[in-house]
């Protein structure tokens, strides 16, 4: 009664509204971009403007993705930066192949399980120097650039560089998020206000926003490549500031960093090839999704129907039991892939989903903002590609006079002993940021990413069924309403054993309500729906289309 209750209130106050637009379904905000020579897609306009303006250059699309992460980067410090990782499927139209990176950095070599347990810790602190592992961006741009890209990096970061030194405008959203973080780590810790606050104070919407720091370490990684972060005056600037805040990530750390090339891993969804790169993300959680809704006919069931929320919400539950299990640094644990996104394990698992809401044991694992942009150029190469500080702005440390915090990705290791993704020195976290792509007959189709931490997974599948499935357009796909299912974690954010809940956006029926509550599933509204980009490539009409988050700052465009 207590739920049917919560659900009624939700319905009655948290009404669908919609555009009386002409054509598309009647929750699309906008028609999608189309373009013939170049496409764009990033959660800032900005961005996605820099982005643009490469490609008009000369630039490939690998050349226009660095360029724009750079400036998001500056622009949107509650989501990215230089202090975080970076992964990314490229698909590269020379060799007609896809190529996944790992950039995602790994723990403190000095820093050991230990050290936790005679410190009393139940779980690695979420700020503070402690969770702060090696950031993997910069490298992984030079990575990509080294093998797909065509302009000088120089030119590649002069726009970031310039809107540092000149500054730019705070968008409503970005304003909002760094209202919520910069005063609250300001307390905490030196040199964030002094660079991300204007006057002492976070920055409010239309405020121009300087960053010279930023601009001074982009110049050296301009000039100096790669090794000025990992190996330079940087590097001993951020070990230096690790050390005095009681931190264990050193100069050596730094040194010895590198990339991973990996090959993605794929299914077969109803025709088309859905792809992730394999653990440490969880990018597989949705191909083990996919093959477990495979199973079941969407040719007779209605999108926003309790019975399509049902059956994808218990393939979650199947999902994430695996990935609480399995999903780690595969350089430190035997994570069974092939196996786990196999059909034959998805019939085996399919067997478990009933009518009514299953339990299931798995563990919430994070949050936090992220940015996710894809691009396209005209000699047909993609890139789809996701950037993260973790839990929004990141750790909290800020070395000084740098322009940037670093990540505290490290947060996400797990302090039992005897876990795939147990703490150990060297090792890569667990992460939740994933890039995905889908091919049709061995060609590219779709290049596209829904930022926002556990929900990824969730999203992807969102997205995949919502163009094939639903036969949605690539903007219609990303409106449409989503639906998240969430888990309560433990204190040490182990393992637990419960139903969950769904979470629903708003434009879901009453009716749809009361069926996941007759099924025996918590119903309540408020989750973290993400951030979409995405790129289509219409091979019969040689172009380009383009979508983007209606929920944030978001914006595709072309040429």
């Amino acid at each position: 009664m207590k739920q049917f209750l919560i659900a009624l209130i939700a319905l009655i106050t948290i009404q669908s509204y919609s555009q009386d637009r002409i054509l598309g379904a009647n929750f699309v905000t906008r028609s999608e971009v189309i373009a013939k020579n170049g496409m764009v897609a990033t959660s800032h306009p900005l961005a996605t403007q820099i982005g643009l303006d490469i490609l008009k250059q000369g630039g490939s699309a690998i050349d226009a993705a660095i360029a724009a992460n750079a400036a998001l980067g500056l622009m949107e410090p509650t989501g990215s930066g230089i202090g975080g990782d970076l992964f990314a499927i490229v698909w590269d139209a020379k060799t007609q192949k896809l190529y996944g990176l790992n950039a995602s950095g790994r723990s403190p070599e000095k820093l050991t399980l230990q050290y936790f347990n005679d410190n009393n810790y139940k779980k690695i602190p979420a700020l503070g120097p402690l969770p702060v592992s090696v950031p993997g961006c910069v490298d992984g741009w030079f990575e990509l650039h080294s093998k797909f890209g065509k302009l000088s990096m120089d030119k590649i970061l002069d726009p970031a560089i310039q809107y540092a030194k000149e500054g730019f405008p705070v968008t409503e959203l970005i304003a909002y998020y760094m209202k919520r973080s910069v005063p609250y780590l300001g307390s905490k810790y030196p040199n964030v206000l002094e660079t991300f606050a204007v006057n002492g104070k976070a920055p409010s919407k239309g405020t121009i926003f300087k960053n010279p720091f930023l601009a001074e370490t982009y110049s050296k990684i301009a000039k100096g490549g790669r090794d000025a972060f990992y190996k330079g005056e940087i590097a001993h600037a951020i070990a230096d500031f690790m050390k005095e805040q009681g931190g264990f990530l050193s100069y050596n750390d730094l040194a010895t960093h590198k990339s991973e090339w990996i090959t993605p891993v794929s299914t077969n969804y109803r025709g088309f090839d859905v792809w992730e790169l394999p653990p440490n993300g969880q990018g597989i959680a949705a191909l083990q999704m996919l093959n477990i809704i495979e199973q079941y006919d969407f040719s007779n069931i209605e999108f926003g129907s309790a019975e399509h929320i049902h059956i994808v919400t218990e393939a979650k539950k199947l999902a994430f039991e695996d990935r609480a299990k399995y999903y780690a640094d595969m350089d430190f644990a035997k994570v069974p892939v092939e196996e786990l996104i196999s059909k034959e394990y998805a019939k085996q698992r399919k067997q478990l989903i009933k009518n009514r809401a299953g339990k299931y044991n798995a563990g919430e694992i994070s949050i936090g903002e992220t940015v996710y942009l894809t691009v396209a150029d005209k000699e047909g190469n993609m890139i789809s590609l996701i950037q993260s500080n973790y839990r929004g702005m990141g750790s909290g440390m800020v070395p000084p006079k740098l322009g940037f915090m670093l990540q505290d990705r490290g947060e996400l290791f797990t302090l039992e002993e005897g876990k795939f993704n147990t703490y150990e020195p060297k090792k890569r976290p667990f992460h939740t940021i994933i890039p995905a792509f889908i091919t049709k007959e061995g060609k590219p189709y779709v290049s596209y990413g829904v930022m926002g931490g556990d929900f990824q997974p969730q999203g992807h599948v969102q997205i995949a069924m919502n163009l094939i499935d639903f036969g949605m357009n690539l903007q219609e796909a990303g409106d449409a309403p989503r639906y998240e299912h969430t888990g309560s974690s433990s204190p040490t954010g182990e393992l637990v054993t419960n139903k969950g809940e769904i979470k629903l956006e708003s434009g879901f029926t009453f009716e749809t309500i009361r069926q996941l509550i007759a099924k025996g599933h918590k119903v309540g509204y408020g989750g973290s729906f993400g951030g979409y980009q995405a790129i289509m490539y219409d091979a019969e009409n040689g172009v380009y289309f383009g979508a983007s988050e209606s929920r944030k700052d978001g914006q595709a465009a072309g040429y």
